[in-house]
């Protein structure tokens, strides 16, 4: 276990205003819009 007194987990404990989204949900839409990148690429 990394020590907490030190910061290294601090930014865990942080509640930060904004959009909150999985990491799954960002990695799937990042990997869609690189390939919807490709698609209109290759038909425009």
């Amino acid at each position: 276990m990394p020590a907490q007194g030190a910061g290294l987990l601090r930014f865990f404990e942080e509640d930060t205003r904004g959009v909150k989204v999985k990491p799954e949900i960002a990695v799937i839409m990042a990997v869609g819009l690189i390939v919807l990148s490709v698609v209109a690429q290759a038909f425009f």
